[in-house]
């Protein structure tokens, strides 16, 4: 090696820099005698070749995470701008072109949109008068036409060598105007829609220095985000004009647009404590009087959870939440399916009626299927939830008896309720029900013992009533999968 000669340098001894097979560099030790190094030293001179490769690798992580995060803060920065200015894209490519340039380390540039055979600058920066207003008119650019073509970029290496190409007098005027700017390697990437250009965005540099693969790619990550702003604001375009046109067309409309919104309304604040279909009834016939406080005959159902209150207690609320949805989820369309009256969903605990406020032929046969129902439903979700350690149970609790009915709330938001012994009575069955157990009242029992079977449980010392109750249960036909009657289980929540 010279340069050892040079240095008057005897023994020399070179150590690679290399990460997977690739060279990096070198470490170089000299001796001015002749003195071989030894298996240490060199051994000692690779590991500080190991460490230098690792600080070099390090260093090139770290500038790639760093710039990696620049360009998503900068993506993020103009999505943001997209987002909080529909329809109105000057901000948006006043907000590319800062971005890209900054990232890009570009000084001049502007963002073209190509229209009627012509580009037009509708943003810039860093450009001086009277380029800036030239590349403002409409007309023709230099590399417009292998854009057109179908090219994703072209790059312009320095611009001084220019005047020596032949070119028209509009491209000749503006290639004078980049040169009079400083501009030297300028780089054009294609605002392109599938296979239609839209426009362009053109960054420019005052030295020879090539956009490398990362800047072009860059470049184009932005052009893209315009065509997506440039989207949007034509789709809210489009969007707003057949907004006008609707509203031409329902001017004449009005009225009936206001009927239909208040029926609607109607039906749905119906919806939430009644059947679908007894909602609708009610709208269609034009009368809610019926729904005003009144005495009527109803049969009630109480259902809730055995073990609720322990499981609440020992689970996370996000348990407990997702839980209840499916709970809820899974019993909630029955009340529906067997035209119950919603009373309420308070966490396990699930109210409903029958005969009221549209009467029906058969609340008790009704309300004890619907229980019924429930409870398979119910035993799928306690099978699933019992292999998380989770010991839940059901139960039901149905009587019938004469309640006062009506409407309660506010304007803003009401229900429908009963209230009455009959509501109790249902409810202290509930509570006395065993894990799988629906409890029915004699006078249920006596209206239903035709087409459900029922076991005779004798009288009940119910808490809170002063005398006891003759009781019934509704036991499973089959071997139920989930839930099974509990002898001494765990007392109602």
């Amino acid at each position: 090696m010279q340069i050892g000669v040079e240095a008057g340098s005897r023994t020399l001894l070179c150590i690679p820099l290399r990460k997977d097979g690739v060279l990096l560099g070198q470490i170089v030790a000299v001796r001015q005698e002749v003195r071989p190094f030894t298996g240490k030293q060199i051994t000692l001179l690779q590991n500080f070749a190991a460490q230098a490769v690792i600080a070099m690798e390090n260093a090139r992580l770290i500038t790639e995470t760093r710039e990696a995060l620049e360009q998503q803060t900068a993506a993020a920065e103009v999505l943001s701008v997209i987002n909080s200015s529909p329809g109105d894209l000057q901000p948006v490519f006043d907000a590319i072109l800062e971005k890209a340039h900054k990232l890009c380390g570009v000084a001049l540039g502007s963002l073209q949109l190509y229209e009627n055979g012509k580009f037009r600058a509708v943003a810039t920066r860093g450009l001086p008068e009277p380029f800036d207003a030239m590349v403002r008119r409409p007309g023709p650019r230099p590399s417009g036409a292998r854009l057109l073509a179908g090219e994703r970029f072209v790059q312009l290496v320095d611009q001084a060598d220019a005047a020596a190409q032949p070119a028209s007098p509009d491209a000749l005027s503006m290639g004078e105007a980049q040169r009079a700017a400083g501009l030297r390697t300028i780089l054009f990437v294609a605002l392109r829609k599938d296979t239609e250009l839209l426009g362009l965005i053109a960054a420019g540099r005052n030295e020879v220095r090539l956009f490398s693969d990362k800047e072009s790619a860059l470049l184009e990550n932005f052009a893209a985000q315009a065509v997506i702003a440039m989207e949007n604001a034509r789709l809210l375009g489009e969007l707003r004009q057949r907004t006008e046109e609707v509203a031409d067309l329902n001017r004449g409309l009005e009225a009936r647009v206001a009927e239909q919104v208040e029926e609607l309304g109607r039906v749905g604040r119906l919806k939430r404590f009644l059947a679908p279909q007894l909602a609708e009834l009610i709208v269609s016939q034009g009368d809610e009087k019926i729904l005003e406080s009144h005495r009527r005959e109803i049969v009630v159902v109480f259902c809730d959870l055995r073990g609720y209150t322990a499981f609440t207690e020992t689970a996370e609320p996000e348990e407990v939440l997702d839980f209840l949805r499916e709970y809820h989820g899974a019993l909630g369309p029955l009340v529906s399916q067997f035209e119950g009256t919603l009373d309420q969903f308070s966490g396990d605990g699930i109210m409903v009626f029958f005969n009221d406020p549209v009467p029906i032929p058969d609340p008790a046969e009704r309300a004890v299927k619907m229980a019924v129902a429930m409870r398979e439903a119910a035993g799928i979700l306690i099978t699933a939830w019992r292999r998380r350690d989770r010991e839940l149970g059901f139960g039901a609790g149905i009587a019938q008896g004469y309640a006062t009915l009506g409407q309660i709330g506010f304007a803003e938001r009401s229900g429908y309720t009963a209230i009455g012994t009959v509501c109790n009575l249902a409810a202290r069955l509930c509570a006395e029900a065993k894990d799988g157990q629906i409890l029915i009242s004699g006078r249920v029992a006596a209206a239903v013992e035709k087409a459900v079977p029922l076991e005779d449980l004798g009288s009940l010392a119910l808490k809170g009533l002063s005398q006891p109750v003759s009781a019934f249960n509704v036991p499973f036909t089959t071997s139920p999968p989930a839930l099974r009657v509990i002898e001494g289980g765990p007392p109602s929540d």
